[in-house]
């Protein structure tokens, strides 16, 4: 099907909209979709990230609402909405809503709600009560307003899981379950998910109905327009190589994964402290807090995301540039998903993996599943970052030459000044030093990654070398104990929950030990380290008396 087709195949008003809201053409998925073939079928709508899947199943869903007014005057009232669509996350929920109520905004009795956890129940009820077409929400708040009473779905034609796998990799299957017995037995059912992994097909067996497989861009096509990189770091270089990473780039709308919400935090007062703008991304954070963040996320307020797997769910930002991977995926879906966050609706992005020497084997089963040959990269140097910073600033330069406004009169006329009493050559080369710049911290300076060794273990995200110095300690811990450097070291960072760069000069003595703790993380260590030791009773710390 090519573009005009799919154009005139869509009623007056569902085109005037989309032709209106700037689209020039439809993504591969929303061409299957409006197919003959998909009419009046339960689909299961496969399509990588970013690819359009769920406009596409509004479009299609659009003709059913504009079917439905027109048989208005001999139906009876509807009971509650026409379309209910099941989404993971409150991010994604509300975001969805927002998709499908510009599309179907002059389409009768199309009007999109959304309910979710977190938000004014009482809120809800009254938007409920004015009898939505179509419903976006949740699992839990949706069963919860089911069982209240508050909701009714007697009237629904059709119901759509939303990133299904998702879904179930979050633990919703019993929430699911209980809201599909609840509705009509002669509905139409969809799956909308980036991968269709054996649990979701064994869910989508038991609910759907000679399913139709649509499939817009197989896995790994939506990738195009990504450029995946792999740098290859020490075990503990995480943060300096991100630290790296981000100035190279200067400002682009970064996405940074990691493992744990703790992390989190931490890096993002880590980067927040030298000078980034960051901030974390986590479940931890209340609603009102998720939606601040994402707020400022979206508008440029801040360049940097710190995000989770789970909590990233949610997240539908236009224009992220980079992703990063402070933290390996644990498989290809997991990619996949982190992945398409960057390169979306046409825009080119790049995905960059941070891979510790140990985690090479478990990375390559990972993107060769995801059919990614990604390119091998040494992580960025600072003449690297100089020369980029030192590029765009150029750039800008130019296109300030360029532009037919040029530069402004005031400073025009101040150029003029300057030139009388002044070497012109001169004159340019002091501006430009004057303009060249200035990364927000110095970059960090990384070793060659060595081959891992079957004792490495992963460690926490670590710290920057502190700038502010060192307090120094004594432990009651010596040569004559069996004290070496390593394991005073390894002690001190298990006691205090620090890294080892936060460790500086280890002095073993014949019976005692002095070793430096960073100041930024002195009064946390000493506060920790009064704490009686289960592992090593007989080993007391304290503060080194000269």
């Amino acid at each position: 099907m090519n573009e005009t087709n799919a154009f005139d195949a869509l009623a007056e008003p569902l085109r005037a909209t989309i032709e209106a809201r700037g689209f020039t053409t439809l993504t591969e998925v929303q061409h299957a979709v409006l197919s003959n073939e998909c009419a009046g079928r339960d689909l299961r709508i496969s399509s990588q990230t970013g690819s359009g899947k769920t406009l596409a199943l509004g479009l299609r869903l659009a003709e059913d609402f504009l079917a439905a007014a027109q048989d208005r005057g001999t139906k009876t009232r509807r009971s509650g909405p026409l379309a209910l669509l099941i989404a993971p996350t409150r991010e994604l929920a509300t975001q969805v809503a927002g998709e499908l109520g510009w599309l179907l905004a002059k389409i009768p009795g199309a009007n999109v709600e959304v309910v979710t956890g977190g938000s004014d129940f009482m809120r809800e009820r009254h938007a409920l009560a004015r009898g939505p077409g179509m419903l976006v929400g949740t699992p839990g708040r949706l069963l919860d307003h089911l069982r209240r009473g508050t909701l009714s779905c007697e009237s629904t034609q059709h119901v759509v899981l939303d990133e299904a796998d998702q879904m179930l990799d979050m633990g919703f299957r019993e929430e699911l379950e209980a809201i599909l017995e609840q509705l009509p037995t002669d509905r139409h059912s969809h799956l909308v998910s980036a991968t269709f992994p054996n649990a979701v097909k064994r869910l989508a067996d038991r609910f759907q109905n000679d399913a139709l497989h649509v499939q817009g861009t197989r896995l790994g096509a939506a990738n195009e327009d990504i450029q995946h990189i792999v740098h290859r770091i020490r075990p503990f270089d995480t943060l300096n190589a991100l630290v790296n990473v981000l100035l190279r780039s200067r400002g682009a709308r970064t996405l940074v994964f990691v493992r744990r919400r703790t992390d989190t935090i931490e890096l993002s007062e880590r980067l927040g402290a030298d000078g980034f703008s960051v901030r974390p991304f986590s479940g931890e954070l209340s609603q009102s807090q998720r939606t601040q963040t994402l707020d400022s996320f979206r508008n440029g307020s801040i360049d940097v995301l710190i995000s989770t797997d789970v909590a990233a769910r949610g997240i539908d930002i236009p224009n992220i540039e980079m992703v990063i991977h402070a933290d390996l995926p644990t498989d290809a879906d997991s990619y996949t998903h982190r992945a398409g966050r960057t390169g979306r609706a046409g825009q080119s992005g790049r995905s960059i993996l941070l891979m510790p020497a140990h985690g090479e084997r478990h990375l390559r089963r990972v993107l060769d599943s995801a059919r990614i040959e990604p390119q091998l990269l040494p992580v960025p140097t600072g003449h690297q970052i100089q020369r980029a910073l030192t590029k765009h600033t150029r750039r800008e330069l130019h296109g300030i030459l360029d532009s037919e406004a040029g530069p402004p009169e005031k400073q025009l006329a101040y150029a003029e000044q300057l030139l009388e009493g002044h070497d012109p050559k001169q004159v340019i080369a002091a501006l430009l030093d004057l303009a060249e710049p200035r990364p927000v911290r110095p970059p960090a300076v990384l070793d060659e990654p060595h081959p891992a060794s079957s004792r490495e273990r992963r460690p926490p995200l670590p710290r920057p070398r502190p700038q502010g110095g060192f307090q120094r300690f004594e432990i009651n811990w010596g040569r004559a104990r069996g004290a070496t450097p390593p394991r005073v070291l390894s002690h001190v960072c298990r006691r205090g929950q620090l890294t080892r760069n936060d460790v500086g000069a280890i002095r073993i003595g014949s019976s005692s030990t002095t070793f430096e703790i960073s100041v930024d993380a002195a009064l946390a260590f000493e506060r920790l380290s009064r704490r009686p030791d289960a592992r090593d009773p007989g080993l007391s710390i304290r503060r080194f008396a000269a």
